[in-house]
């Protein structure tokens, strides 16, 4: 049995990796390459695909999202081993909506993912990307009549604008020093 002091520490190890997983899933669906460089091990080695790292990251992903427009990476199960106070490993299921050349695509994903601490920050070490399956949607959900959320949940919502419309007023603000909603 682990001391309390080890134990919390392992606890917010966990809770720091979890946020790896979904500040990715968030600056990938945002195009936020910034964000995704920062997450990742600089020292990590260069590998093949499926295996992604600091490099494939740094050079390859404008490459990936180019073509792909709106994209919802909804992060599930997360199941993470700590193996030390600085290296842990961990397997992440993802299911990914995401408009592909003017298809509509539905993904499942498996990541199996190394962790490692450098500067007391939890980074992606190694990502190796696993597709389940890719499959088309019948209807492109982008298509559809305006929603007019709340007075119908049905049809297209105001997103991806509002969000980057928000980002932009958070730029803003940030740049002012202003931390006032």
């Amino acid at each position: 049995m682990t001391d309390m002091p080890d134990r919390v520490e392992q606890l917010w190890a966990i809770h720091e990796i979890q946020q790896l997983a979904y500040r990715y899933a968030y600056a990938f669906d945002s195009r936020d390459l910034e964000m995704l460089h920062a997450l990742w091990d600089r020292d990590a080695p260069v590998l093949p695909y499926p295996d992604i790292t600091y490099t494939t990251v740094r050079e390859d992903f404008d490459q990936w999202l180019y073509g792909l427009g709106v994209s919802v990476l909804n992060v599930g199960n997360h199941i993470i081993e700590i193996d030390d106070a600085d290296h842990a490993h961990g397997t992440v299921y993802c299911r990914v909506e995401m408009e592909l050349e003017g298809e509509f695509v539905d993904q499942s994903i498996l990541y199996q993912d190394r962790y490692v601490r450098r500067d007391d920050r939890w980074l992606f070490h190694v990502r190796r990307h696993l597709l389940w399956y890719g499959a088309p949607r019948p209807a492109n959900p982008l298509e559809l009549p305006d929603a007019n959320w709340p007075a119908s949940p049905v049809g297209r919502g105001t997103l991806p604008g509002d969000l980057e419309s928000f980002q932009a007023f958070q730029r803003i603000k940030a740049a002012r020093g202003n931390s006032t909603n």
